[in-house]
């Protein structure tokens, strides 16, 4: 069908309409984004329950869902830096983006996030279509021997630990987190809210309540100095693409999520870059997925994320002038609202007593796994807070968490 998008380009009254849906899901991805814990998956399968009943244009509906996952992936770095507590996607950089806000870094750092994330949105637009060619010719083999290749990185982050105390705590954690996600990740509990399955318990114990739980105790956060971006262009520039073919890997190869593609990141990013160079390359991920999974949905037929689920759930044509532009738009949007109301959401949690935030948040996200889990929910936080606790208390990264994705990958359970 080639008629519709001609047609929003040259009236005027139905660009103007495009737009107001493009902002009305800029508002649901932004609400979303900055509700600690509240992951990507869940909020789209929720979008997917009402999306067949909003009145409108399927194609304009589609669109807005889109503009809600892209603002989304935007806002979602804002609470993983002012208090710790990651969506899936950014559990990788939730430590570095958190350990800048309290060395009083954390309006750099928000622009760090929305620079990755604006950055690879414009470099997987041109990416994109070569990107679908090569990664369908080598799909069959890549396939073939995941196992190996998710091996090979969980045996260079170990042995990217400093100390063989270091390594010993990181294989651990991994272990650990493995166990528990070859144990929960296929459950399906009944639940008051049918909007997908364990992740959220499972990320927000892991990698949200060790950081709240020591910050009851801790003194909250520090005053936030300027701005300024202290990481070269070329350097900038790089970690942002290498995020955003990241996000190509994301987009169109089953079960690897943009986290797993996020620990990959960590390896390739130059050393140079430090925590910077982290939360460029995983905010690009995370955004670019939207771009590439789009495209994997045209050249393949299948939907590779929740928001493209949501998207499919509108029977909405596969306009991609039209769905592409949105995407882009949509992502400018968000680069605007993640630095206004990012730097804001830092000035808030400032000025309020630290421990009664954390105690809150922390209550937030036992309510949340008990909406999207049920009873087994609460049950599931409270062992992954309990194994988030010992790459902590071990002086590991927290990167080997994300063995509880990669682990079941490489068992093939």
């Amino acid at each position: 069908m080639v008629v519709g998008p001609v047609e929003v380009v040259v009236d005027p009254a139905l660009t103007i309409q495009l737009l107001a849906w493009l902002l009305a899901g800029a508002a649901l991805g932004t609400l979303s984004g900055l509700v600690p814990g509240l992951h990507a998956n869940n909020f789209a399968l929720l979008l997917a329950g009402f999306a067949p009943s909003v009145p409108g244009p399927p194609l304009f509906v589609g669109c807005a869902m889109l503009s809600a996952g892209v603002v989304h992936t935007f806002l979602n770095a804002v609470p993983a830096m002012a208090l710790g507590v990651p969506d899936a996607e950014m559990a990788v950089t939730s430590l570095p983006g958190h350990r800048m806000v309290l060395e009083g870094r954390g309006y750099e750092a928000i622009r760090l996030s929305a620079l990755g994330s604006v950055l690879a949105v414009l470099a997987a637009v041109p990416l994109a279509v070569p990107v679908t060619q090569a990664v369908t010719a080598i799909y069959p083999t890549l396939m073939a021997n995941l196992p190996l290749v998710l091996a090979m990185v969980v045996v260079a982050l170990v042995a990217s630990e400093r100390t063989w105390r270091g390594r010993g705590a990181g294989l651990l954690s991994f272990a650990l987190a493995a166990g528990l996600g070859a144990l929960t990740l296929d459950l399906s509990p009944d639940a008051p809210l049918e909007a997908g399955g364990t992740l959220a318990p499972l990320f927000a114990g892991l990698f949200g309540a060790p950081v709240l739980i020591d910050a009851i105790f801790g003194s909250g956060i520090p005053p936030q100095d300027d701005d300024a971006i202290a990481l070269s262009r070329p350097l900038l520039g790089a970690t942002a693409v290498a995020g955003a073919l990241a996000g190509a890997v994301v987009g169109y190869i089953p079960g690897i999520s943009a986290a797993i593609a996020a620990v990959a990141v960590l390896v390739l990013v130059p050393g140079g870059a430090g925590d910077r160079g982290y939360i460029v390359a995983t905010s690009g991920v995370d955004t670019a997925n939207t771009i590439f999974a789009l495209f994997a949905l045209v050249a393949i037929g299948q939907p590779r994320t929740g928001v493209m689920v949501a998207f499919e759930s509108t029977d909405a044509p596969l306009e991609l002038p039209i769905l592409v532009a949105g995407v882009v738009v949509a992502g400018l949007i968000g680069f605007v609202l993640v630095i206004v109301l990012g730097d804001a959401y830092l000035e808030f949690v400032g000025r309020t007593t630290y421990w009664k935030i954390s105690a809150a948040v922390l209550a937030l996200l036992l309510a949340l796994s008990f909406l999207f889990t049920g009873v087994l929910g609460i049950a599931i936080f409270v062992v992954a807070a309990a194994i988030g606790m010992v790459p902590v208390r071990l002086r590991a990264r927290r990167v080997h968490l994300m063995g509880v994705l990669i682990g079941p990958l490489i068992l093939g359970v």
